[in-house]
């Protein structure tokens, strides 16, 4: 089965410490399927497709070290690492609350290459260049200092790694950027200022020698070697 299905799949079975955020990010509760139709203008198929394609930059056979920020609950990325068992994996999260569901899964399927972090993104407690994949799943769009977290993801990933995953961009879904206006913002979910797939690819390009930028509705998707 592919990498991609086989995360489709574990979706399906969340289990006892799903939350309603897991349902609504995974589209795999009713109320996360409207909402990603209504708010995200997202047909099945491209809710599948940004999850895959924001993950697929990590080799199925990958063996390195990875950070992920923010992990969240897990439900995206636990499925994953499940099938990396000689990755050295490091999660690491603002809200320990959140974390505590990404921890839970680990528990669950007896992962021994994951470890959990407390902190904040604009000050990573890792020396430079420490990890050669950083991954950062609709993080970006909530930072508040995004300044801050795109030189500390660049200080320390190793040169010649990878930096990929996805967030909101504007522009490129009126609807959805009214929700995050009118919404998200009020809401604190979503903190301003937001990239739009323009400005985004500049200041990638700006920090890394490789930088792709594509969009699928409002997520901007990227995928960048230091």
């Amino acid at each position: 089965m592919a990498r991609h299905e086989e995360i489709q799949k574990s979706y399906k079975t969340l289990g006892s410490i799903s939350t309603m955020y897991d349902g609504i990010i995974t589209r795999s509760t009713v109320l996360g399927k409207l909402m990603d139709s209504v708010i995200w203008g997202l047909n099945k198929e491209q809710a599948a497709q940004w999850i895959n394609d924001a993950l697929s930059p990590i080799p199925e056979d990958f063996q390195g070290s990875l950070l992920e920020v923010p992990v969240g609950t897990g439900v995206l990325t636990m499925p994953l690492y499940h099938s990396l068992p000689n990755a050295e994996i490091t999660c690491l999260d603002y809200s320990a609350d959140m974390m505590k569901n990404a921890e839970r899964r680990a528990e669950a399927k007896h992962m021994q290459n994951v470890t959990f972090v407390q902190g904040d993104v604009g000050a990573l407690p890792f020396p430079d260049e420490s990890f050669d994949i950083m991954l950062s799943l609709n993080g970006f769009h909530a930072f508040p200092d995004k300044d801050a977290a795109y030189r500390e993801t660049h200080r320390v990933l190793k040169k010649g790694g990878i930096f990929c995953g996805c967030f909101y961009i504007a522009g490129e879904c009126k609807r959805m950027d009214w929700f995050v206006k009118h919404m998200y913002v009020p809401k604190g979910f979503f903190t301003p200022p937001f990239e739009t797939k323009e400005s985004l690819t500049a200041r990638l390009s700006s920090l890394y020698t490789e930088a792709n930028v594509h969009t699928v509705n409002a997520e901007g998707i990227f995928h960048c070697v230091k």
